[in-house]
């Protein structure tokens, strides 16, 4: 939403019918904050990266403050729908710290399973992420993801289909880290047979991810032209020019994450200038 104070605000009169503010609300784009785990600390790294061992992890940027401080901050500044993600093990305990931090004002990912979901729920996410745990022979198990209906409504899931581009231009989803491949492909058919399961898609542009080198504007077009449900997109925003790229092309419709091109990561985006855009 607008921020008081803004000129902006002056958009509306006192009188404007209250169903107008919310179509407008519904139409403008939002950013999404993110707090990216790895080992319990907050991170920005190359997207596909992050391996098994260890080995070829590239770090763009390592905090010296941790989960809460983080989500304080973003519950300070009025933010929702933010994702906290977690990179491989070893992060339940930063994870929980930012949910405790900011109850209902998150999202978390990575790792998520029917075992697990409920009890992330219950500690504070609003919603939980999931991809690897769908993914069976390459392709979205019906069967898992039914197991994880039985313990989670679609209102507090997110499905994460991010996605790389082939040489053939389709993209398609990957997993385990972003270091393997599905055969599904992130089209009109598939945000259709998956949006009865969840509330809205995460969509990290991998081959973006990390690199501050520009938005995918073609995937952007893409889902704000197929998606039923609410779209956040992620990778290589490194310019206010690339935010207003994604409003273009998503015509309004696609939220954003801005990760290491933000100065609270070592950027140099100004957070507050971001938060201060319309939302």
């Amino acid at each position: 939403m607008r921020r008081a104070g803004s000129a902006e605000l002056d958009f509306f009169s006192a009188a404007e019918p209250v169903f107008l503010r919310k179509f407008y609300e519904r139409i403008v784009m939002r950013f999404r904050p993110c707090i990216d785990l790895h080992h319990n600390k907050v991170k920005q790294i190359v997207g596909g990266s992050l391996r098994d061992n260890g080995e070829g992890l590239r770090t763009n940027f390592e905090s010296e403050f941790d989960s809460g401080y983080y989500a304080k901050m973003y519950q300070r500044d009025g933010l929702t729908g933010g994702h906290v993600i977690m990179l491989g093990p070893g992060n339940e305990e930063a994870a929980l710290l930012a949910l405790n931090s900011y109850p209902k004002g998150l999202q978390l990912g990575g790792g998520i399973n029917p075992a697990n979901a409920r009890k992330y729920l219950d500690a504070g996410a609003a919603q939980v992420i999931v991809t690897s745990y769908l993914i069976e022979d390459s392709d979205v198990s019906m069967r898992r993801l039914d197991a994880l209906m039985e313990v989670v409504k679609p209102g507090e899931l997110v499905i994460d289909l991010s996605c790389r581009k082939t040489a053939k231009g389709k993209y398609l989803v990957v997993f385990d880290r972003w270091q393997k491949f599905t055969t599904l492909e992130v089209n009109a058919k598939t945000l259709q047979k998956l949006s009865q399961y969840c509330s809205e898609f995460l969509i990290h542009a991998v081959d973006m991810e990390g690199k501050m080198s520009g938005v995918d504007a073609n995937i952007v077009k893409l889902l704000a032209d197929i998606s039923p449900l609410p779209c956040v997109y992620a990778g290589g925003i490194s310019s206010y020019e690339d935010i207003e790229l994604i409003r273009r092309e998503g015509s309004g419709k696609i939220d954003y994450t801005v990760g290491s091109a933000l100065d609270i990561f070592g950027g140099h985006l100004s957070y507050s200038k971001i938060v201060s855009l319309p939302h």
